[in-house]
């Protein structure tokens, strides 16, 4: 049987020398190469869905591959499709390096400029490893080889314009609809998600930033399980331990938790650090929460210019989410879409403050009722997002209830689909 080879090369040079190369090992079959970590991740999560026998047995990762570097694309590729053994090409094939490489996750290493027969010797070595850990997997092994689960970022365009409580209703209708659902406050140092829960707990996402390898059992350790069901990765209570989670520590911590739950969703907060920056790189949707005020929608057009320039996410990739909605405010959603170049979600989120206090004032906002329109408004914001599981015991309508909750919720959807 033929070796899949993936190469994920950026540079041009590189690729022909790459594929040209690979072409002529014996019993190879190259496969048409990636220009970037995006793509790489996206082309074995399309090919995971129909099947691990579907993934390329071998991945050659070039040094200078990005936007994400090459070692934390490794680390992210070794933990979601395990069964794909990677090898490093580097101009710099050191002891330290190639510790570094074994420590994130790759099968091997190779040097530029590439030699034909350590490029056999490698591939050969790494086809084989690959085809023993696919039978491991076939005979029942509980390692897992999903996609991973989808991770949503929520930032504020400013403080104060909701982006806090739109991250926790929008965990607790993913885990009310009966998927695993993580809650992440990687607002590091002036996170409110304890507070807003009614939580006290110990230990926090600063806990994990200085481990390299994050078990199942240590990720356990780490995530606080809230009444709700929703898993808690919380702010450090020491507003100073923030700065320990690198951007570095992030990417590893949410390629953990992708790993581990079917919803991820992670507050960054209103200021974007080096952890909220990788993090919301890494999501598969970015929301930027903003009011429909001169100060706010300002705010979320400086926020989106940032991203694209400093390469962390495109315009047309980031979803504003409108807060505080009334038909009578001169700022209307079609004008935010203008003024920021993103598309704006379908679903807004009414101006009811009096729904809320509260929930909030007692630290209780999983207990909103299940009548108010915010979280009415928030819930269907999940259902366009995909991020629940369509309801099983209503059909009719299109309705049905959510586990747990009392109150039926409809999802507005666009009527492409979109999510």
């Amino acid at each position: 049987m033929p070796t899949r080879i993936l190469p994920a090369v950026g540079d041009a040079d590189a690729v022909r020398s790459i594929t040209t190369l690979l072409s002529q090992l014996p019993d190879a079959e190259p496969v048409a190469p990636v220009v970037d970590s995006t793509q790489l991740v996206d082309t074995l999560a399309r090919l995971a869905a129909e099947s691990v026998d579907e993934l390329p047995e071998v991945v050659v990762v070039h040094e200078r591959i990005g936007p994400v570097p090459a070692l934390e694309l490794i680390r992210e590729v070794a933990l979601r499709f395990p069964a794909v053994g990677v090898i490093l090409v580097t101009s710099d094939p050191g002891p330290g390096l190639f510790q570094a490489a074994m420590d994130y996750g790759a099968r091997g290493l190779v040097a530029l400029p590439l030699s034909y027969e350590e490029l056999a010797s490698r591939v050969q070595a790494v086809a084989q490893w690959s085809v023993g850990v696919r039978r491991h997997l076939g005979s029942g092994g509980d390692v897992f080889t999903g996609v991973g689960g989808t991770v949503v970022t929520v930032g504020g365009a400013k403080g104060g314009v909701g982006a806090t409580l739109t991250a926790v209703q929008l965990a607790l209708a993913a885990q009310a609809s009966g998927r695993s659902t993580v809650l992440v406050d990687m607002d590091l140092q002036a996170g409110d998600i304890a507070s807003y829960l009614d939580v006290q707990f110990r230990r926090s996402v600063a806990d994990l930033a200085t481990i390299n390898d994050i078990s199942p059992r240590v990720l356990a350790d780490a995530v606080f399980r809230h009444e709700t069901g929703v898993a808690l990765l919380l702010a450090p209570g020491e507003g100073e331990r923030g700065e320990e989670v690198t951007d570095r520590a992030a990417r590893q911590i949410v390629s953990a938790l992708r790993s581990r739950y079917e919803v991820v969703v992670i507050d960054c907060g209103a200021q974007l650090g080096g952890a909220g920056a990788a993090a919301v790189e890494m999501a598969d949707a970015a929301l930027l929460v903003t009011t429909p005020d001169v100060v706010a929608v300002r705010g979320a057009k400086r926020a989106v210019r940032m991203w694209d320039r400093l390469q962390i996410r495109k315009a047309e990739e980031t979803t504003v989410v409108v807060n505080r909605h009334t038909r009578g405010t001169e700022i209307q959603p079609a004008l935010i879409e203008k003024i920021t170049g993103t598309p704006v979600a379908g679903t807004t989120v009414p101006a009811n403050f009096k729904e809320l206090q509260g929930a909030v004032d007692a630290g209780r906002v999983h207990e909103l009722d299940a009548k108010s329109t915010v979280k009415q408004a928030l819930w269907a914001l999940a259902g366009e997002l995909r991020l629940v599981k369509a309801p099983e015991a209503d059909h009719r309508r299109g309705g049905g209830r959510f586990r747990g909750d009392r109150g039926s919720v409809s999802f507005r959807r666009r009527k492409d689909g979109g999510g």
